[in-house]
């Protein structure tokens, strides 16, 4: 059916990727993002202009804001001018990334780093949540980073953090914890009730259904992706699938589907096409049969969740058409 990958990063012009889009039917949700190896945010939404030029109704965007100036009055000034000049040109909400709580640069003039919940950040929030414009965002990291990588319970997570051990905290104790990071999220969400808010990658808390759902019931603005972390999931369904397959079912309008991948060049046109497409049919197959499968990311076989035809629809379209605009 047409779906919609609703947490992509489009940063190349290349046009296989759409043309495999277009093959399937697929909507994309690309997500600028302050990023050290990304460029620029304003030539992250040039690129995403000009595919949308060519590709129609293919595209929506979110926009987001850096730290230039940051520890000085320039910097909220420069950043609400971000957000306002990317929602002018069409974004549908607004992303704040793990940066904020995990980059030594972003730290007060004590030298202590800043959360989510810092003061400085308010003025944001309050623009948003008088706005109703949804804010997406990547705080922390998934619950692996904090332990060494033979204990990590994914090979993706191994993977990552042996490439970037910038962000490895069980190499960084001196950064935040894992449960700094995510009582600093549920203290924004606590002091803004009515700011409609996506928790990506599961809220970080991948590890644990329970622990989304718990986020879900709290803070009714939200929702939450999967982009990234379905092999979580997948890990969960093995140990127990019926608890898994309820969760969807439950929070059946919470929940939005969307990959992750980044197209930065690094990948040439063709293998981000077949990447797109691989994944696209690999997450299908496990939402919508009851086949036994197992996954690349960890071993052992798990079956299948089978949701129901509009549950999917849900959770493969119509939550992310609604939420940012299509």
């Amino acid at each position: 059916m047409p779906f919609i990958d609703a947490h992509v990063h489009l940063n190349t012009l290349s046009e296989a990727k759409m043309e495999m889009a277009l093959k399937y039917d697929v909507s994309f949700l690309s997500i600028n993002t302050d990023i050290p190896f990304f460029e620029s945010l304003k030539d992250q939404e040039n690129r995403t202009h000009k595919l949308q030029e060519k590709y129609p109704d293919r595209i929506k965007f979110i926009t987001s804001f850096d730290t230039q100036s940051w520890n000085t009055d320039k910097w909220l000034p420069h950043a609400m001018d971000q957000i306002k000049n990317g929602l002018k040109n069409g974004a549908v909400g607004v992303k704040i990334w793990k940066n904020i709580g995990m980059d030594q640069h972003v730290k007060d003039v004590g030298g202590n780093f800043v959360l989510l919940d810092d003061a400085r950040f308010e003025p944001i929030y309050d623009y948003l949540e008088e706005n109703d414009i949804v804010l997406i965002n990547h705080q922390g990291e998934p619950k692996n980073c904090w332990l060494p990588l033979e204990q990590m319970t994914v090979d993706s997570d191994r993977d990552y953090f042996t490439e970037h051990p910038e962000y490895h905290m069980y190499k960084n104790p001196e950064y935040p914890s894992y449960e700094t990071h995510m009582e600093a999220r549920d203290n924004v969400l606590a002091k803004h009730p009515n700011l409609r808010y996506v928790g990506l990658h599961l809220f970080s808390m991948e590890w644990s259904i329970d622990e989304v759902a718990a986020r879900l019931d709290k803070f009714p603005q939200t929702m939450t992706d999967l982009a990234e972390r379905i092999c979580h999931i997948q890990l969960q369904a093995m140990e127990n699938h019926e608890a898994v397959r309820q969760f969807f079912i439950n929070y059946q309008d919470r929940i939005i589907y969307g990959t992750d991948v980044i197209d930065d060049g690094t990948l040439s046109a063709e293998e981000i096409a077949a990447k797109f497409e691989r994944l696209w049919k690999f997450h299908w197959k496990f939402f919508s049969t009851d086949e036994t499968m197992t996954a690349p990311e960890f071993k052992g076989s798990f079956k299948a969740l089978k949701l129901p035809e509009d549950v999917l629809v849900k959770i493969f379209r119509e939550n992310a058409r609604k939420l940012y605009r299509f």
